[in-house]
């Protein structure tokens, strides 16, 4: 270990042999000329070998630190970049928001518009979509005469849609049905009281 310490301290003193006469005192040279006269060739290659090899790893690390520095420049740069994109996006998916807001308020407005303006006089067809006994759903169907609660017997059933029109009736069945609504069918009303659909069918048909 000694020698070890010894060699590394020797070969700091001839990498910094100039800078050192400078600083250092005659004493303190004439102690490290005494050091070096005492190492044999072998140990003086084997300082200028080890002294080499460093210099070459360091310049190694060098080259990698600033690769290392590069890729982190290049990620920075890509990281500035998906932030724009994702601010971009979210401006973007606000303004749909908006736009979409906007748009269903015109076609809820218009929509109940066309279903307040057919008559509860005569023949009308709904789709029933249940009949519960536990479920109230009644809060969703104030103020909307699309989706309507009628209750008997403690069972309450709810019906969507107001249609003059038996096979337009049949056909949005048939939409519900697909969509997963596996219990939807048509019901069917005359002069705002539900009847028998046979009742009524053969007249409209």
């Amino acid at each position: 270990m000694k020698n070890i310490l010894a060699i590394f301290s020797l070969l700091m003193f001839v990498g910094f042999a100039q800078t050192a006469d400078a600083q250092m005192s005659k004493q303190e040279t004439k102690e490290w000329k005494k050091r070096i006269k005492a190492l044999s060739p072998e140990q003086y290659k084997a300082l200028l070998e080890e002294n080499k090899s460093l210099k070459g790893q360091l310049s190694s690390l060098k080259k990698e630190v600033a690769g290392v520095d590069d890729r982190i420049k290049e990620k920075d740069d890509q990281i500035a970049d998906y932030q724009d994109q994702v601010s971009s996006l979210r401006r973007e998916l606000a303004d749909a928001k908006k736009k979409a807001k906007e748009s269903t308020g015109t076609e809820s407005e218009a929509s109940s518009g066309a279903q307040t303006a057919v008559s509860t006089k005569g023949v009308l067809f709904k789709v029933q979509i249940g009949a519960f006994k536990k479920k109230d759903l009644s809060k969703f169907s104030q103020g909307n005469p699309s989706f309507q609660l009628d209750e008997k017997d403690g069972v309450m059933k709810y019906t969507i849609g107001m249609f003059k029109d038996y096979w337009e009736a049949d056909t949005f069945k048939k939409y519900l049905r697909e969509m997963g609504v596996k219990d939807a069918w048509i019901v069917a009303f005359k002069d705002g009281k539900r009847v028998p659909i046979k009742d009524v069918l053969e007249g409209v048909i």
